[in-house]
């Protein structure tokens, strides 16, 4: 080793060895090749060692995982950074199965969301590979949304999102005038460092104090970057845009006025975009779908275009909707209201009594709604004939029993074919006038519900069947099949339970995890190897090539029905009717080819950015619903098993987590496996679906996050 007087030679010794690395002739190779390459005799080479530990700890050497020394670039891979809140974090790449592990010390200051360059140190083996980020590419937090807390002198702001571990240094002058407690937005100045220096930032706006009614749902919204206000060009745009239909409007279009036809919704919907007619025929029905010609009045180029396609979709939060068009649209001449004239774009199929489509025209049309029906009215018609509802709707009985039997019909199929059906519960949060959560709930999905979505799922598979042979640039929305690593561990769990996943070639059909999930309906290990089975799966997205629906066992499939909240359905709109009107000639074929790859891309993250922004604002009043019940005990199920602790279902979908240091009776393993806990003595077990009583003993409004203990003296583990 080098003594302290040698420090001239030492770093003498850094920049020779760095001016080898850079030399465009070097090749990475090992200490050894290196120290026999440099001449140096055995008993130096712990000096040469010493070297190089100093460069690679200064970032300016990298190792790869074989051993071999370069400059960092030559071993990098880029990914994106996932936070965590004690520092350390994970970097996703693609085309790598698992992600990589990066400690606290070794991340660069990259944030959560950051687009990183990182070298594996240590490869896969027994445990996930470990690397350390060399380089910031992307910084993905210009600006962040947290609680304010004041200092002597400066202050500082904790990030709402808990992946961000760093708070943000706010210097005197750059407040804005918050003060503690206030929410607020902060702009990022400098983004810090590894070696303790925090990120720098100025207050930009302050939306008010934490405890305000509304705040905290509008907190989540500007975390989100999620659009507010429409820009005035668009404001300006919907003068032009009638109130009613025209008269003109209606030339060359199918005239559908005279035919029965319902919108069947939710009692708070607003934005209709789909109504429904059907009538029996001789050799089956005929079914018509009838979706919002949204693309009539929101023309490509123009202002409500850019920012639909800028929002994506809609957002639906616990107090408000962000919508995707304004209102004026979305309620108004766009939502196929009762008793007015409007314009679709429909789907009329002609289906035989096996709930075969064997004929079908997409048209355009002017349809008029006799009926604004609920899915709660429909419901009580259909499946629990309740004679003053009938008789309310007695015009319209027999076709909502129509309905029903064209649905049962059009299940059945799907399910022989092996569509999977998770029917997991969503949440339904009521919330009084200062926004406060007062009931939490499933929501319910009844007959009504069902054959809605049966009617849509038919007439997406048919629009994109129909397009797809017609071989037009085109929108589908896909679902890979899954990972067979996934589905393999899967299959070797489930076989603990008795039960086979056949996977002839490594690959699994859906109709071997449809046939799974219905030998375990109504068993004790249904939850359990439902949620698994979802987990294995992969994630739908927007694409320009049809590969088919793994969940839905479909070889085509679309989204078609609703313009009105999604971007990809108003963009097909414009081809199908460019189609329709034979205005599809190649200068539009080559626009269309040009543009959707982007559309794709992009409608896909928004839609993930929508559904994320959804689930905070959801777990954010379940945290403050929950609040009243500390101390009270419930009845729940185990929804999730990891090595800190087993996370608790009840049955308003409220979840919470039991810590496994609140397990005192014995130390707990963790079965990765299985899915379970096993007390080291006792061989008591906690798993995946097992039902629990649970106490509640802590809520965390900024964590968002509810603390359970298993109930009393119960024995609730077996």
């Amino acid at each position: 080793m080098f003594e302290p007087e040698d420090a001239e030679e030492f770093e003498r010794r850094k920049r020779v060895l760095l001016d080898l690395m850079n030399d465009k002739n070097y090749v990475p190779m090992k200490v050894k090749e290196l120290a026999i390459l440099l001449d140096i005799p055995k008993e130096k080479r712990r000096e040469l060692k010493a070297v190089l530990d100093a460069l690679l700890k200064d970032g300016k050497l990298s190792l790869s995982s074989k051993g071999k020394l370069g400059k960092p670039e030559t071993f990098a891979i880029t990914g994106t950074f996932s936070g965590h809140p004690k520092g350390f974090g994970f970097v996703t790449v693609e085309g790598r199965d698992s992600d990589v592990f990066i400690p606290g010390d070794k991340t660069r200051g990259a944030m959560h969301g950051d687009r990183v360059q990182i070298v594996i140190e240590e490869a896969e083996g027994s445990r996930r590979a470990e690397g350390c980020v060399i380089r910031v590419l992307e910084h993905a937090n210009e600006s962040l949304v947290g609680t304010y807390e004041k200092s002597k002198g400066f202050g500082f702001v904790i990030p709402d999102n808990q992946k961000i571990s760093k708070d943000i240094f706010i210097p005197q002058g750059s407040d804005a005038g918050a003060v503690t407690g206030h929410k607020v937005v902060v702009k990022i100045k400098e983004f810090g460092d590894d070696k303790g220096k925090k990120p720098e930032g100025v207050i930009t706006e302050i939306l008010g104090h934490i405890n305000d009614p509304g705040i905290d749902i509008l907190s989540i919204v500007r975390a989100y970057d999620l659009p507010e206000e429409f820009p005035e060009q668009v404001m300006e745009q919907l003068k032009t845009i009638p109130d009613e239909v025209m008269p003109e409007e209606l030339l060359a279009r199918k005239d559908l006025r005279a035919i029965k036809t319902v919108t069947i919704d939710g009692e708070e919907a607003k934005d209709l975009d789909d109504a429904i007619t059907l009538v029996k025929k001789e050799n089956g029905y005929e079914l018509g779908v009838h979706i919002a010609d949204v693309s009539h009045y929101v023309k490509e180029h123009t202002p409500l275009d850019t920012e639909a396609l800028k929002r994506g979709t809609s957002v639906y939060l616990t107090d408000r909707v962000i919508p995707m068009l304004p209102h004026k649209l979305s309620n108004g001449i766009c939502s196929l209201n009762q008793g007015e004239d409007r314009l679709a774009l429909s789907c009329l199929m002609e289906i035989d009594d096996k709930g075969m489509v064997v004929g079908h025209e997409v048209a355009e049309t002017v349809i008029r709604v006799d009926r604004r029906m609920t899915y709660t009215a429909v419901n009580a018609v259909i499946t629990d004939r309740n004679p003053e509802v009938m008789e309310e709707y007695r015009e319209f009985v027999g076709m909502f029993d129509l309905m029903k039997e064209l649905a049962d019909i059009l299940r059945n199929r799907r399910h022989s074919r092996g569509s999977i059906d998770f029917d997991f519960p969503e949440s339904k949060i009521i919330l009084d006038e200062k926004g406060h959560p007062v009931e939490i709930k499933p929501y319910e999905r009844n007959a009504a519900t069902r054959l809605i979505e049966d009617f849509m799922l038919l007439a997406n598979e048919t629009v994109a069947e129909d397009y797809f042979w017609q071989e037009v640039p085109f929108l589908y929305r896909t679902h890979d099949k899954p990972d067979e690593e996934k589905m393999k561990k899967l299959g070797t769990f489930i076989n603990n339970f008795g039960y086979i996943l056949r996977m002839p070639n490594g690959e699994v059909h859906p109709k071997e995890v449809q046939k799974l999930l219905d030998k375990v309906e109504n068993t004790p290990e249904e939850a359990l190897i439902s949620r698994l089975t979802l987990r294995s799966m992969k994630q739908a997205k927007y694409t320009t090539l049809n590969s088919g629906h793994f969940g839905l066992a479909a070889k085509y499939y679309t989204h078609f029905t609703s313009p009105i909240r999604r971007y990809p359905d108003l963009q097909i709109h414009r081809i199908i009717k460019e189609c329709l009107c034979g205005k599809l000639d190649d200068r539009r074929v080559s626009h269309f080819e040009k543009i959707l790859p982007e559309v794709a891309v992009k409608t896909s993250a928004l839609e993930r950015r929508a559904d994320e922004a959804e689930r905070e604002t959801d777990k954010m009043k379940k945290v403050q619903y929950m609040e009243q019940f500390i101390g009270q005990e419930f009845d729940g199920v185990i929804s999730g098993v990891t090595n800190w602790g087993f996370y608790v279902e009840l049955p308003s979908t409220v979840e919470g987590l039991v810590h496994i240091n609140e397990l005192r009776d014995d130390y707990y393993l963790f079965d990765e496996l299985h899915y379970e806990l096993i007390g080291e003595m006792t061989r008591k077990t906690y798993k995946l679906g097992q039902p629990i009583r649970v106490q509640v003993t802590g809520c965390d409004r900024f964590a968002k996050t509810i603390d359970f203990i298993p109930a009393g003296n119960v024995n609730t583990a077996r």
